[in-house]
């Protein structure tokens, strides 16, 4: 996950490949709160990881659950049974709207039955989401409820015990959000002594996620009887318990950006989308006759979707989107793509989410260039051919940022693609921490489209630490040059290869996985750091090093760094040779005896003997060595910046170098 301040997306181009989906966030917290109520232990398989799971478990757990991850397995959840074992506990909920309406209505009805004091709250964006028609329907049955700042919102204080009415029905409006009823439904079973009847008032929205709720709570063997979509009856004598096991489906939601995906960007080989299809669960899979009306084409598996290009540019649709309001959002940004002006309507329920999304989706489209029209429940986009890079605002809402990571496609439809800048990218932890890896794993982009920052200096400047920092601050991929021929030479050895033999070791270059990441050296899935350091590995890099045919295919290598989102690159060369067009070019130096003062204090930290005028002849010495070779001598790019870090802190260089890059990009 990039927990950076923001991330930029270079115009990409095309997109193909295989995405494994995290688990339904929708599922995910009522499967967790489910089997939390029950009697028995339940094992919950493909749980999401998440931080709506999260507040989930960490509530669970204050309740009195036991919770247990099985080691590269399912989690093991020992439920309460119905009965309270903590009867006074505070809940912090963050954002989670399906961790706060069903949790209160638990903890209402419980400390109702059996005694107890219950605050919850969550962040300052929750506090302004409404509850007051959940509220008003437990305090219709008898639950005790204060709303700790504003009427009708958390924070909230449940106490009790208090007298249920239970005799007559329990009425719940359905046209703000179907989570009020479905918290009712999950909770009204732990005190359903007698037939209990849930009335919704007004038309019922997104019924597809009650849907999710009544088959999941026949897995925990409630029987819930439906009279359509207006009257729910929970049967006397109902009662938790465990199936033994659940499984949890793949993100319907999270689905769409990838089915958008495939219809804007896999023009030849399909995107499959794994963990959702045609026999899932979740309303929103429905996204994909969304998609399929706009151009796409879909192949789907009970468990499985494979989406490629059909019309293009993508058709314009007029939509009501009831029955998928969470992922409708991604066709806001599809229109982007069409032939015409797209009319999303009945999506009134976006005002009342993790922020008022119809305004957000209006005021960061418009940013990009676009013409968008906005009224109560309904947003009307039109296609853009002129657009403008921008910095999305994503409002700490996950949907957001991930509905505007397919701006970047922009090239598609304009010969003057640019880049495009999503805002606190880390809010996709809500439900997909790692969204925009899995996003770089199948896009694609021009090299010359993809940034790179290159840092050149002499040994001991500080080069790699502070190509570390910078690249870390920007979410880019990193390449220390320096330890290529190293790792080469190691790779060639364990694989017993003669090291005189070029062309052997050349051949295996292309094959190496290799990834730098905060001083640390990866290849494959193992750290290779302290065996590059050793003496041993010095020597077989030099061996290798004086092949043509090795050097050569180093140096595709290095090319072959230049991934999404960018590229920071660290040696000698790379920006006078390797990279001669990265916009940003850093020439790091400091004076010998700085770097001779940081390399004595390495050194002794280790309990290694060192002297300070050695090493200062030592870096002398092989400065000259390096300014004086014939293939890529050690010279700054002729537009390189200069920088003398001999003064400064490794923090007070990084703030510097990224000063000088956010002048060269255009947000």
């Amino acid at each position: 996950m990039f927990k950076i301040p923001f991330l930029d997306l270079p115009p990409l181009r095309a997109a193909a490949g295989t995405v494994r989906l995290p688990g339904s966030k929708s599922i995910s917290n009522r499967v967790l709160l489910l089997a939390g109520l029950s009697e028995g232990q339940t094992l919950v398989h493909d749980l999401l990881d998440s931080d709506d799971t999260a507040v989930m478990l960490a509530s669970l757990k204050v309740l009195g659950c036991q919770l247990e991850q099985v080691p590269g397995g399912p989690l093991k959840v020992t439920g309460i049974g119905g009965r309270l074992v903590n009867k006074d506990a505070q809940l912090f909920l963050g954002n989670a709207g399906t961790a706060m309406r069903p949790l209160t209505a638990a903890l209402a009805l419980l400390a109702a039955t059996q005694g107890g004091a219950f605050e919850l709250a969550g962040v300052a964006r929750m506090h302004e989401r409404p509850i007051g028609d959940l509220v008003d329907a437990l305090r219709e049955l008898g639950c005790e409820i204060a709303c700790l700042g504003s009427e009708g919102y958390p924070p909230l204080r449940l106490s009790g015990p208090s007298r249920l009415r239970l005799a007559e029905p329990v009425r719940v409006r359905g046209d703000v959000s179907s989570q009020f009823l479905t918290a009712l439904l999950l909770a009204l079973p732990l005190v359903a002594q007698q037939d209990v009847v849930v009335e919704v008032v007004g038309e019922l929205i997104s019924k597809p996620y009650v849907h999710i709720t009544l088959e999941l709570l026949k897995r925990f063997g409630i029987e819930v009887r439906a009279d359509g979509w207006q009257r729910f009856t929970i049967p006397a004598g109902s009662r938790y318990r465990s199936p033994g096991e659940v499984h949890v489906e793949g993100d319907a939601s999270s689905a769409s950006y990838f089915v958008a995906l495939g219809a804007i960007a896999a023009a030849d080989t399909p995107i499959r989308i794994e963990g959702v299809g045609s026999a899932s669960l979740q309303g929103d899979v429905r996204f994909v006759e969304a998609a399929q009306a706009m151009g796409a084409e879909v192949r789907a598996e009970a468990n499985a979707l494979e989406v490629k290009r059909g019309a293009w540019p993508l058709k314009a649709l007029d939509l009501d989107c009831n029955h998928i309001p969470d992922a409708a959002m991604t066709l806001a940004v599809m229109a982007l793509y069409a032939d015409g002006p797209s009319t999303l309507r009945n999506i009134a329920s976006w005002r009342v989410k993790e922020t008022d999304r119809i305004a957000a989706m209006a005021t960061e489209l418009r940013k990009l260039g676009a013409s968008v029209e906005e009224g109560p429940d309904w947003l009307r986009v039109h296609p853009l051919r002129a657009w403008k890079p921008a910095s999305i605002h994503t409002y700490d809402d996950h949907r957001v940022a991930m509905c505007f990571s397919l701006a970047a496609f922009n090239g598609l439809v304009t010969d003057s693609a640019v880049p495009v800048r999503i805002l606190e990218p880390h809010c996709v932890a809500k439900t997909f921490p790692d969204y925009f890896e899995t996003l770089f794993e199948v896009v694609t982009a021009r090299p010359e489209d993809i940034p790179v920052l290159t840092i050149d200096g002499p040994t001991a400047s500080g080069k790699g630490t502070l190509a570390d920092e910078v690249a870390h601050e920007l979410g880019y991929v990193i390449l220390d040059s320096g330890m290529l021929y190293r790792a080469t030479g190691l790779a060639a050895h364990r694989a017993g290869l003669d090291l005189d033999d070029g062309a052997a070791v050349a051949a295996i270059v292309p094959a190496m996985d290799l990834h730098f990441r905060k001083g640390r050296v990866t290849l494959g899935e193992e750290d290779i750091t302290e065996a590059l350091r050793a003496e041993a590995a010095g020597l077989m890099a030099s061996q290798v090093a004086a092949h043509p045919q090795v050097r050569s295919a180093l140096n595709q290598l290095q090319l072959d760094f230049r991934r999404v989102p960018g590229l920071v690159a660290d040696g000698r060369d790379m920006g006078s040779t390797v990279f001669p067009d990265a916009p940003l070019k850093v020439f790091l130096t400091a004076s010998a005896a700085t770097r001779a003062e940081r390399r004595y204090k390495q050194l002794i930290s280790k309990g290694i003997s060192a002297s300070m005028e050695g090493l200062r002849a030592d870096l002398e010495a092989r400065d000259a060595r390096d300014k004086g070779r014939s293939a890529s001598p050690l010279k700054p790019a002729q537009d390189a910046q200069s920088l003398d870090n001999s003064a400064q802190t490794i923090e007070e260089s990084r703030d510097l170098v990224l000063a000088w890059w956010a002048e060269r990009r255009p947000f």
